[in-house]
């Protein structure tokens, strides 16, 4: 008991000073149309920003679910899009180069960075239609590797960052070919190598895959130009590219099987390579 009248003795003030306060602002608020209506104004302004703020938070909650539906609407939408393109090509233009592919949305589970040979898992299998030889793409069309091995549920991708990995390229502009490969190293770039010295291009310019690319569908962005120089013969250029996806921060994939992309492999008499285990080691599990 005596605890009880020591905490109204101390927070009695407070107490008392909030209720005058509600009661001035009851009698203001009934003294006159105008304060009605300026308090009934406030009070919705004061609803529809709480609502709004709890709005936007659901709707950043829930990002991760439309941008699985995101994918999975455009890998929908690009399948019926070749479809058409191969039934009726002089009906269906578009500026996309398009063989009779088809596309599988899949998320990336976990990924390795730190190695020559790096690799990351998707949670699309065999089961899911994807095979070895698969492109794999960003939602944005951009190139991030190719599927090496698969299960029933899940699959291997090598990445671009990969020592092993070779890849005809073109200039988008000048149409020059050299081969792109990556060095080690830097995880954001990659180097290309056996330009024509009578290339003409700028920093900046896109480098794409080349019509009979055994990894990715013609016309797939690798990267952008970050600097070029001459060899030491003054024969061939070679330049450093700027990876067009970010593959630190990969989340959604989508696998691209390219139908044509066996007659390229047989002209070239070279096997899909495949990794020696499922299970790639010191991962970085960070998605």
């Amino acid at each position: 008991m005596h605890k009880l009248i020591y905490f109204i003795k101390k927070i009695y003030i407070p107490f008392l000073f909030l209720a005058v306060e509600v009661m001035a602002i009851y009698y203001y608020s009934t003294s006159t149309p105008y304060s009605q209506s300026r308090l009934s104004g406030l009070s919705y302004y004061l609803c529809g920003w709480s609502g709004s703020l709890f709005t936007k938070l659901g709707n950043y909650l829930s990002l991760e679910q439309d941008n699985v539906a995101l994918n999975e609407r455009i890998a929908e939408l690009e399948s019926l899009l070749s479809n058409y393109q191969t039934l009726y090509p002089q009906t269906v233009q578009t500026e996309l180069d398009l063989s009779p592919n088809m596309y599988v949305p899949a998320k990336v589970v976990s990924k390795t960075l730190n190695r020559s040979v790096n690799y990351f898992v998707v949670n699309k299998g065999i089961d899911d239609n994807v095979r070895i030889g698969m492109s794999v793409l960003s939602p944005e069309g951009y190139a991030v590797g190719y599927i090496t091995n698969c299960s029933q549920s899940f699959s291997i991708a090598v990445s671009l960052l990969s020592t092993s990995f070779k890849v005809s390229a073109r200039l988008s502009d000048d149409r020059s070919m050299g081969t792109v490969y990556w060095s080690g190293g830097d995880i954001h770039t990659l180097q290309m190598s056996d330009i024509s010295k009578y290339a003409v291009f700028e920093e900046g310019e896109t480098v794409e895959a080349i019509d009979f690319s055994e990894y990715f569908p013609s016309g797939t962005i690798l990267g952008t130009v970050e600097s070029k120089q001459m060899n030491d013969e003054q024969t061939m250029f070679s330049c450093t590219l700027r990876i067009a996806a970010d593959l630190s921060r990969i989340d959604n994939v989508i696998l691209v099987d390219n139908r044509e992309v066996e007659q390229v492999r047989i002209l070239k008499q070279e096997p899909v390579a495949s990794p020696t285990s499922m299970e790639p080691e010191n991962e970085d599990t960070t998605n």
